[in-house]
């Protein structure tokens, strides 16, 4: 059997592992994620592959939005020799900081196919709305 061997590939595989640690309570590992607003909502949307919901952990204080997630080894890998793992295990973490506009008491929270999906209502404070403009015809004459 031929196989093709790349040494800069394995190089570059192996400086991740070095450099790009697993997360540990301590020192999470970040997440990537998207951000925008679609109507009267923004969404926020984390990449959170092979992490099982019950070990997802959401939290607002204030304006701070934090997102702790860990990914454990499957059962059917413990006692085995690992010939190869690429997929990242441990810690995540991800703070986002809310602005005021927004209202944290109406956050929902969705886990689908792997992507945490957050869904923050726009507060009734921030929404544009119309102001009715007074005018007074009654004008005082002056009188000479």
């Amino acid at each position: 059997m031929l196989m093709r061997t790349d040494p800069f590939r394995e190089l570059d595989r192996l400086t991740q592992q070095l450099f790009t640690p697993t997360g540990t309570w301590s020192r999470p590992a970040a997440m990537p994620l998207d951000a925008y607003r679609t109507g009267d909502q923004y969404v926020i949307c984390f990449d959170l592959p092979g992490v099982d919901p019950q070990a997802i952990d959401v939290d607002v204080e204030r304006n701070m939005l934090t997102v702790k997630a860990e990914r454990r080894p499957s059962p059917e890998a413990e006692g085995v020799r690992m010939e190869l793992s690429e997929r990242p295990l441990g810690v995540f973490s991800r703070q986002v900081m809310l602005s005021d506009t927004l209202d944290p008491d109406g956050i929902r929270a969705d886990y689908d196919a792997g992507v945490l999906t957050l869904r923050i209502p726009v507060a009734e404070k921030a929404k544009p709305r119309k102001i009715a403009v007074n005018s007074s015809d009654d004008r005082k004459q002056i009188q000479a």
